[in-house]
């Protein structure tokens, strides 16, 4: 097509303008794979030292290998306001897809309507609260297995298969937007109980259960980093009242997993990269500080967890020293 008019060339530059602002805002697969490659994300160190019972014809003996720990990221956690709206490119697509499948089943059976967005509540004499709703997905991290697992011995091999879908909320649309059974639970019910942040250091974000779409929450990039440590809450475990694929390791003989997703647990337990609207190149547990606010409500996280392994030296694994 030639743009060949004065009007039509100013159509063009505002359409190209438009584009790019919103590529500014979303990531590809080519920069999550450039952005986990991070030294301050991966953490990489000497843990210990595991010790191996090797046997052959002419006897037993110990032999020794050095434990190590890293961080590898896991998967893309994204938080956004409709269906397609997904700011990992590639995957925006098939979100779109099954929220466009969301659309018609929770109209059928719940007499619900599908969307997402923030609504404004005002009562007189109390601060305004804002009520978002947020889709979810969680996708393998396309450089997972190029963290984990590339040199024997000296790095893990990830649980997480890059690009499969772990959650998806369009999937799992009857409880992601009910918050049932999980709204009856202790958890949910207890002031204190799972709760991201404390109220003790002015910092709460909001409530880990009921693990649904919804938040109350002023900030909109607080309410989109408490739908996203939900759905890590819901992964990293088995046998969860949701739709999904568990991301969850099978530890083995050398080989230390990470334990689930728990809030409040320092980065121990977990990381969080930002991927967007802004990228960071470092990691940081939730509540974080110098966040930036989405203009489109769309956000992403790359998680990022730590795991243990070392190579093997014999048969049979003895046992493992961690340095102090």
């Amino acid at each position: 097509m030639i743009f060949s008019s004065p009007r039509s060339r100013r159509l063009l530059l505002a359409t190209l303008l438009t584009g790019s602002g919103l590529c500014a805002a979303s990531v590809n697969t080519a920069s999550l794979i450039s952005s986990a490659a991070s030294v301050s994300c991966i953490g990489w160190k000497v843990k210990g030292i595991c010790y191996w019972l090797l046997c052959t014809p002419f006897g037993c003996s110990v032999k020794t290998s050095v434990k190590v720990e890293h961080f590898i990221p896991e998967a893309v956690v994204s938080a956004y306001s409709g269906p397609g709206d997904n700011p990992w490119t590639e995957m925006s697509a098939v979100s779109g897809a099954a929220g466009s499948g969301e659309s018609s089943v929770i109209g059928s059976l719940s007499g619900f309507s599908a969307g997402g967005g923030q609504q404004v509540m005002k009562a007189p004499g109390l601060r305004k609260q804002n009520l978002h709703f947020h889709y979810a997905d969680a996708y393998g991290h396309p450089a997972t297995t190029l963290i984990g697992g590339q040199i024997a011995g000296y790095s893990c091999k990830s649980a997480a298969t890059p690009f499969v879908p772990y959650f998806v909320s369009s999937l799992d649309a009857l409880v992601w937007r009910s918050g049932l059974p999980e709204g009856l639970y202790p958890e949910a019910l207890i002031p204190g109980q799972r709760e991201l942040g404390s109220q003790a250091g002015a910092n709460m974000w909001g409530n880990i259960y009921p693990r649904s779409g919804f938040v109350t929450q002023e900030d909109a990039y607080k309410s989109a980093a408490v739908v996203a440590q939900r759905v890590a809450d819901v992964i990293t475990r088995t046998g969860q009242l949701h739709v999904y694929q568990p991301l969850v390791g099978q530890q083995s003989p050398g080989y230390w997993p990470p334990a689930p997703v728990k809030e409040n647990t320092g980065i121990q337990n977990h990381k969080w990269q930002r991927l967007s609207p802004t990228l960071s190149t470092t990691c940081a547990v939730f509540p974080d500080t110098g966040a930036t606010v989405s203009q489109d409500g769309n956000y992403a996280w790359a998680l990022w967890q730590p795991y243990s392994c070392c190579k093997r030296r014999g048969q049979t694994f003895l046992s493992s020293t961690d340095f102090s």
